[in-house]
């Protein structure tokens, strides 16, 4: 990914508001109840992945980023006052409606953890992690029912895709990302030549936006929607390592 300015004030910034907040603690339930989710995920998969290289995740950012202006509608229609966030009563009712029933302590989890400034509202980036997190930990037994209450069959498969690409990272398959994931998921791009430390540091940096040494699903979430550029209308998002 291009290590832009913006990007890394964003890091940063973001960062620095989850470190502040005592981010261990505030996410650790959640984000303990996801990686296990994502190791079941993992351990049940029927085929193989559809990735064998970083460079495919990158060719499927515009297909991600097309996928997820879907999410758009949603969130509209249910910030009803139209300031730009959902807060905790709008929320109640976007699920409500979506029929997407979570434990009232799962979904205040989520609602934390995704309002990342704490202003008790959540933007539009941090409504398309909240939704992949809850697509995650829903029950996927009823594959139709599943369509239906997430929206649309286009998004249900970007969250998929996204989903398969932290399971390719994941190499341990241990629900979270480190720093020899990353080294490993690199090296199957060019097996012959191993990438200096720097890249594979500065890419872990960008992810790991607490600086605690691990990437979570909900980190990967973050640093993936400005990677393919979701309020852009550039067609061709950042693709460059």
């Amino acid at each position: 990914m291009n290590n832009s300015p913006a990007l890394k004030s964003l890091a940063h910034k973001v960062g620095g508001m989850l470190c502040c907040r005592n981010s261990a603690n505030k996410y650790k339930r959640l984000d303990a109840k996801v990686e296990r989710k994502m190791m079941e995920v993992k351990r049940s998969a029927s085929r193989d992945s559809n990735f064998r290289s970083v460079n495919g995740i990158i060719l499927r950012f515009p297909q991600i980023k097309e996928g997820l202006k879907d999410i758009r509608g949603v969130f509209e229609k249910f910030d009803e006052d139209s300031n730009g966030t959902i807060d905790r009563e709008e929320l109640k009712k976007c699920l409500h409606d979506l029929q997407l029933h979570l434990p009232k302590k799962e979904i205040d989890d989520i609602f934390q953890s995704c309002d990342v400034n704490g202003s008790e509202g959540i933007q539009f980036k941090e409504f398309i992690v909240l939704m992949c997190l809850i697509y995650l930990l829903m029950d996927h037994s009823n594959s139709t029912q599943t369509t239906s209450q997430i929206g649309s069959p286009q998004l249900k498969a970007t969250f998929d895709i996204i989903i398969e690409a932290f399971l390719f990272l994941d190499k341990n398959g241990d629900g979270k990302l480190n720093k020899k994931d990353m080294a490993k998921s690199l090296n199957e791009d060019s097996p012959w030549e191993k990438p200096p430390a720097h890249i594979t540091r500065s890419r872990f940096q960008e992810m790991d936006w607490d600086r605690d040494g691990k990437v979570t699903l909900r980190e990967f979430l973050f640093s993936l929607i400005d990677w393919v550029g979701i309020d852009t209308d550039d067609d061709n998002p950042a693709t460059e390592w």
